[in-house]
């Protein structure tokens, strides 16, 4: 693929900064040279993030579900590096306990899941306005398009996301400004490093039946699909989506193995 373009010397916003997959994405943007402000709450990870990169990384505490840090923030990123021409927004919460989900489950999931990224971007569109080629990427999820048991919150919300990014797309149109989906799938990062007790091995096997390429994403991966979509290589796409998952939204109910083949191997099994 040809050289990335026209992310030299931007600014970005990075919701979700500070660890996993969002701190594989500002890694990856202060490589190419975006200035790059880290939004998180957990300021030990988001202030060692902003330290190991130096020059042009800028960590602020902020929790997407207030307002109040909301303006802080942009007023803080406008201040320190004179623009906004980018906003990424990884943040979000699992707080999902499927049918026994309660209203303070579900309004706290829209209140950090949706609302947060959403109200960011309308607090940052004078900034966004102003740029030559603004771009949003909102993170949405490969479980927004499939069910998955015991999970309400967290996949409805991601389908939200993917409504919001196209909504966006066409009112934000009219100013140059793009807004696109990245669906990542199994990756490895801290929550599934937490569940496999550090065994990627165990993980990488487990993904292999859901992902077809037979592994767990990197977070870099991921973070490179990001990167296009900010880039002007990506200057004629917008309400897009593009899933980086290893082929899991490809597979159907029968996932890796045909049903036609389970069928003949019972049938042979039984004869």
């Amino acid at each position: 693929m040809a050289e990335l373009r026209g992310l030299q010397g931007k600014v970005a916003i990075v919701t979700g900064g500070a660890d996993s997959i969002g701190a594989a994405v500002v890694r990856s943007l202060h490589a190419a040279g975006v200035k790059t402000v880290i939004a998180a709450r957990s300021a030990d990870k988001g202030a060692a993030v902003a330290a190991e990169l130096g020059e042009g990384a800028y960590y602020h505490q902020t929790d997407i579900g207030k307002d109040a840090d909301l303006d802080s923030l942009v007023s803080v990123t406008a201040e320190t590096f004179g623009g906004i021409d980018f906003v990424i927004t990884v943040a979000a919460v699992y707080d999902d306990d499927g049918v026994d989900s309660t209203r303070a489950q579900w309004e706290n999931s829209f209140n950090i899941n949706v609302s947060g990224g959403a109200l960011l971007v309308q607090k940052a569109l004078p900034w966004l306005k102003q740029s030559s080629s603004a771009a949003i990427v909102n993170f949405g999820s490969i479980s927004a398009r499939i069910s998955q048991a015991n999970r309400w919150t967290y996949p409805v919300t991601k389908a939200a996301i993917h409504q919001l990014s196209r909504s966006q797309s066409l009112d934000l149109a009219q100013y140059g400004i793009r807004a696109n989906t990245v669906s990542a799938g199994i990756t490895w990062s801290v929550p599934v490093a937490g569940l496999t007790q550090g065994r990627r091995d165990i993980a990488d096997k487990v993904a292999a039946a859901y992902q077809p390429l037979g592994r767990l994403a990197e977070s870099e991966e991921v973070a490179d699909a990001v990167l296009f979509l900010c880039s002007d290589n990506a200057s004629f796409i917008t309400g897009a989506d593009i899933p980086v998952d290893g082929g899991y939204s490809a597979l159907g109910p029968e996932g890796m193995v045909s049903c036609m083949q389970v069928m003949a191997e019972a049938v042979a099994a039984a004869e």
